[in-house]
């Protein structure tokens, strides 16, 4: 009788450490095991979410998007030649008016084509930043509040401190007006209405309504959106040539 001692067969191998701990915290993050990827794009996807946080730090409890963060991304899409369009995705309540209307002015000033997409809801200074794109969409059932600039905290009872709002006001009015499709009359209609809010001035403006006041190019989803912009991307490539 042989002494050899007969082959066994081969242990299942046990998976390494790390490979584990990335499965339990994606498990964690996300709810689920995989997380489907993409290669290289030519679209960017910002997302303006939460509260838009100026110059004042707002609490930790707090969803904001940070002025700070979205500039240099936004230098970054301008300087980046594989970048060819930005998508901007908006659920937001507003927020600071100069924050916004620097993150609005970056939008429109872009040599790139770039299209945004009102989802939930764009309301206060997130309606400068959803009209800032050379296209904007907005879901049926999102919505949009237009109301006069207010502030929060100490005031100056002084008449310049009225008129430093009211300056304001005209900042945000003169940028939409000229970046979309409604008139300066209309505007201050939706801004100053009565009633349409509860004990406030202004005007929940919803998908279709956005449209029909000229806000918005077109109501739509992410499918459209990014459809669109592959559209604008293909217009601005310059015409190749064949001798």
């Amino acid at each position: 009788m042989s002494n050899e001692q007969q082959p066994t067969p081969d242990a299942p191998k046990e998976k390494p450490q790390e490979e584990k701990s990335s499965l339990v915290e994606k498990i964690q993050a996300l709810g689920q095991t995989g997380v489907a990827e993409m290669g290289p794009s030519n679209i960017h996807c910002m997302t303006v979410v939460g509260q838009i946080e100026g110059h004042m730090q707002l609490p930790p409890q707090n969803k904001t998007t940070k002025y700070e963060h979205m500039i240099p991304q936004l230098v970054a899409v301008e300087q980046n030649p594989k970048i060819e369009g930005l998508l901007i995705i908006l659920n937001t309540v507003g927020g600071d008016v100069e924050a916004g209307l620097a993150l609005s002015e970056m939008i429109a000033s872009l040599s790139k084509p770039t299209v945004t997409l009102v989802l939930g809801g764009g309301h206060s200074i997130g309606v400068p930043i959803a009209t800032a794109a050379s296209y904007s969409y907005i879901a049926e059932t999102a919505t949009m509040t237009i109301h006069p600039v207010r502030l929060t905290g100490l005031v100056i009872g002084v008449p310049q401190t009225f008129e430093y709002l009211d300056k304001m006001q005209d900042r945000v009015i003169n940028f939409v007006t000229n970046h979309s499709g409604i008139s300066e009359e209309k505007f201050k209609e939706l801004m100053f209405s009565k009633g349409n809010l509860t004990r406030d001035i202004g005007t929940n403006v919803i998908g279709t309504d956005a449209v029909e006041y000229g806000l918005i190019n077109e109501v739509g989803g992410i499918g459209q959106a990014i459809k669109k912009l592959n559209q604008l991307i293909e217009e601005q490539r310059p015409n190749e040539v064949i001798q």
